[in-house]
């Protein structure tokens, strides 16, 4: 089987986190330090460290057949590539800031203002999408620092935290896109290397369900039975199981991260006890 070539962020937080969920679906890749390209142990996997900016460009080209990348860099840099899968993780947004000492009243105060950006293409299509005018700066590196020295009036940039904005006396005023680390395609892959995608995108999307999803066991007298697994959603419905005390049930079932302690204090009240709560691993459905 041939192996598929996968591009990720050669360092920083998106790397980290890249390489985590591959070690989540269970790939062990040799990579040692400084290395440009490293083979996976135990899965037709080969992972290529570029730098972000430019994985667009090897995914248009096919030098390789798919990458985790920001969506952020795709909406700027990534023409006609497909995204399969989005990961959850490395959110950010790309935003407009402007200095603290200006008030904002809305979009059309940006319109004639100077704006430095590393995302000219996005900067663009949103400054058309609301009919605006603008003077663009583009610069690759410390945006935030334009307005101080000033280059310019306002900035767009990705916000993580904002505690870079805060540093240099910014303050974000709008939202141009939401962003999350993205598993995205080559439109030049071929169909063997899609074949072990799929296989990579099975593992990915089992482990990120996991991710949302808490295993819940429980001990709740029989006559409370019915209310209790009305609250308890499951994957299609509550495992219930006879407990040694003649009278109550054990109940094992899956609730979504989100609706943790929602669902745990309805199920106190309909009278459910022992409540264990575990995290998952990975989920097959």
């Amino acid at each position: 089987m041939r192996k598929l070539k996968i591009a990720v962020q050669k360092s920083g937080r998106l790397h980290d986190d890249s390489m985590k969920i591959l070690k989540e679906v269970g790939i062990s890749i040799d990579n040692g330090r400084d290395q440009l390209k490293a083979s996976a142990k135990n899965f037709p996997l080969e992972v290529f460290y570029l730098r972000n900016g430019d994985i667009p460009q090897y995914l248009v080209d096919g030098v390789v057949d798919a990458a985790i990348i920001g969506e952020n860099i795709l909406i700027e840099n990534g023409n006609n590539i497909s995204i399969v899968e989005k990961l959850g993780f490395s959110s950010c947004r790309v935003s407009v800031a402007i200095p603290k000492s200006e008030t904002y009243s809305g979009i059309q105060d940006l319109n004639g203002k100077r704006i430095a950006t590393s995302y000219p293409n996005t900067v663009t299509t949103f400054l058309k999408n609301n009919n605006l005018e603008a003077q663009l700066h583009i610069i690759n590196g410390s945006v935030e620092i334009a307005p101080n020295i000033g280059l310019a009036d306002a900035i767009v940039d990705i916000v993580s935290s904002g505690s870079t904005l805060f540093k240099n006396n910014l303050q974000e005023v709008e939202v141009l896109l939401q962003s999350e680390a993205v598993l995205a395609v080559s439109p030049k892959i071929h169909e063997e290397e899609l074949d072990v995608l799929n296989k990579l995108q099975f593992r990915l999307q089992s482990v990120l369900k996991a991710r949302k999803s808490r295993y819940v066991l429980l001990n709740a007298p029989n006559e409370k039975l019915e209310k209790i697994i009305q609250i308890l959603p499951g994957v299609k419905s509550p495992t219930v199981l006879p407990l040694a005390e003649s009278g109550w049930s054990s109940l094992h079932s899956v609730i979504d991260k989100n609706d943790f302690w929602e669902i745990i204090d309805e199920l106190k009240i309909a009278g459910a006890e022992g409540i264990l709560v575990c995290p998952i691993e990975n989920m097959v459905l």
